[in-house]
């Protein structure tokens, strides 16, 4: 009897190591999300966000004080040009979410999968950041050419009439471009595009992360479209601020046509005319813009991700 006891105490020990590695094995064969989400997420996005996309692009072109504002904006170009008109360049904005933010998101998660721990513990932000700057980077790269569509029909119709281009899509802008100014064209205002593509990864995705980290750490919170909506809002408005300065730079950078100026040559043009200031000019529209568009991108992809793991 005693020996019986025995051995029943010796395989104990063995069992719960067993289970330990059933679960860490279960763990390690979680599937991945598709490299694809992100990007589905934000290309829903983009239908909400354009109009102050475009107002924000009108703002940030615009050379010393407009008094319109956002609202402004968006009213004067509903009424000179139609309501449709907030939708210009729509698929050019369509097609930069479907490149840049599919491949920002999807290598942020891979990065995070490959320099995270394997244990399973909290990643450290440290490492969230590096994966963050990398992925922005490469996606900048990715997403430039229908950047620079994007911000040349969203402006079309604040030029005088005989400077304007009339891109009937995205994929006519990038043919003329090509055709008309040369492939080199379509990679104009590279440095600060990604620059903002790299703070605009490490401060939204990692801060998303971050913020729904600590929510979740709270006895108030769950996992659930209350967390989500919290955490994408305050990310909106990290991310916001800390690519304000960029933002101005890429834009104005890819409006233009023929001259190369780069970044440098850009912001001290703009600090020395404009001041300091005009460097956050659109920052209420990009705020418009982004906050709903961060908020509407976690969102949906929260619900994908639940939807596509159902499925497996």
């Amino acid at each position: 009897m005693a020996a019986a006891t025995t051995q029943v105490q010796q395989h104990e020990p063995l069992q719960a190591v067993k289970q330990v590695q059933q679960a860490t094995t279960v763990a390690a064969i979680k599937p991945r999300d598709p490299f694809w989400l992100g990007g589905a997420a934000s290309c829903a996005a983009a239908f909400v966000s354009h109009p102050f996309d475009l107002a924000k692009v009108r703002l940030q072109t615009t050379q010393g004080i407009n008094k319109q504002g956002m609202i402004g904006t968006m009213f004067n170009v509903a009424r000179h040009e139609g309501f449709f008109a907030l939708y210009t360049g729509l698929s050019a904005s369509l097609l930069r979410q479907g490149t840049y933010s599919t491949v920002r998101f999807g290598t942020y998660d891979l990065l995070k999968e490959k320099f995270g721990p394997k244990d399973g513990s909290r990643i450290p932000v440290s490492t969230m950041l590096l994966c963050g700057v990398l992925a922005g980077c490469i996606g900048g790269g990715f997403g430039n050419p229908a950047d620079v569509v994007n911000i040349r029909m969203v402006n079309d119709g604040k030029l005088p009439k005989e400077q304007q281009r009339h891109y009937k899509h995205a994929f006519d802008g990038l043919f003329r471009i090509v055709k008309e100014e040369g492939p080199a064209q379509l990679m104009r205002g590279l440095g600060p595009n990604m620059n903002r593509a790299i703070l605009m990864t490490s401060s939204q995705l990692v801060s998303y992360d971050g913020f729904k980290r600590q929510l979740l750490a709270t006895p108030w919170f769950k996992d659930n479209l209350a967390t989500h909506f919290a955490s994408s809002l305050l990310a909106g408005l990290v991310a916001t601020t800390v690519c304000a300065p960029l933002d101005v730079l890429k834009t104005r950078i890819m409006n233009s046509s023929g001259s190369n100026t780069s970044s440098t040559q850009m912001f001290f043009h703009i600090v020395k005319n404009e001041g300091p200031t005009a460097l956050f000019k659109g920052w209420l529209p990009a705020f418009l813009r982004l906050g709903p568009h961060t908020i509407v991108t976690f969102i949906v992809l929260e619900q994908l991700k639940v939807m596509v793991h159902q499925k497996k």
